[in-house]
């Protein structure tokens, strides 16, 4: 059977243990970063409710997405070949796909939340989270599953892969570049990605007009409740750009910038994310602040 090789690790006979160490400590931060909100949100009851609950599921989404490339990483540094996974390869654009529907969902919670408070609760009921959810999931999925289809059986001419796990760049291995495929890549971007974004600052730039036409007290809800989605939404498009430019400019990179570029994408939304809205959600930080005291007391 014939494999596609990764060829993007720096030295890694040389660093295989550091590289190791390293990712495997990040891995664990994450986990237990993501892992302690869902949690707290789960158990506590002031939590139900919609904004809480998609962010529950942003961080789920982000574990599941770590989840996908860390263990992968870290059997490759290990190891002395480093293979191709083509199902972690589509696993990373449908999770990818289903954080931009993710937070389409909470910029939409927000939106009503703020410029149509009274029909907030009438509006975001339990079948309409669950119909956001269940879609934010379905859809980008059933949509790579096509591009799955489309690229299944088709000769390959380059067997190593310039990464250090499998992107949108795994295209230029096969021999014929189909313009099927280029369509349906095109259309999924548009539906999961380009699209949500349109409307996501469109919602969140009604809601900045809404409030600077407001009180003082809708002000400061708006920032405190968007603040943090903004911060997390901004950060995952610049890493979706510099996924992006990477694959499209990868022979002008240095082996070890494409790297640090690549993994900032799978890094920093896990890491990052659950530490924005641990201390900028104010009743996530109230929640966190008795769980450390509780443990030091202990």
């Amino acid at each position: 059977m014939t494999y596609v090789t990764l060829g993007g690790h720096v030295e890694i006979h040389r660093y295989r243990y550091l590289y190791f160490v390293i990712m495997l400590t990040a891995y664990i931060l994450l986990i237990c970063f993501n892992v302690s909100i869902i949690c707290l949100i789960v158990i506590h009851k002031n939590l139900h409710e919609p904004m809480y609950i998609f962010i529950a599921a942003l961080l789920l989404n982000s574990l599941l997405f770590s989840t996908n490339i860390h263990p992968k990483l870290l059997v490759d540094f290990l190891s002395d070949k480093q293979i191709v996974s083509y199902q972690a390869f589509f696993m990373f654009y449908s999770l990818g796909g289903s954080e931009f529907l993710l937070l389409f969902a909470m910029a939409y919670d927000r939106y009503v939340s703020i410029c149509k408070p009274l029909q907030y609760p009438i509006i975001m009921t339990k079948n309409t989270i669950s119909i956001f959810l269940t879609l934010a999931w379905i859809v980008p999925s059933s949509q790579v599953a096509v591009a799955a289809v489309l690229m299944a059986n088709k000769k390959i001419c380059n067997f190593t892969f310039p990464g250090i796990f499998c992107n949108n760049t795994i295209y230029k291995l096969l021999c014929v570049h189909l313009k099927a495929q280029t369509v349906h890549n095109m259309v999924v971007l548009f539906n999961v990605a380009i699209l949500p974004a349109v409307f996501i600052f469109f919602t969140y730039t009604k809601i900045l007009v809404i409030s600077y036409q407001s009180c003082k007290e809708v002000r400061r809800k708006a920032a405190q409740t968007c603040l943090p989605h903004l911060i997390v939404l901004i950060s995952y498009l610049c890493l979706c750009a510099f996924d992006i430019i990477i694959s499209g400019l990868e022979s002008n990179f240095p082996k070890i910038v494409h790297s640090i570029l690549t993994l900032q994408i799978v890094m920093y939304p896990p890491l990052f994310n659950p530490i924005i809205y641990g201390l900028k959600m104010k009743e996530i930080s109230k929640h966190l602040k008795r769980l450390f005291c509780a443990v030091k007391i202990n």
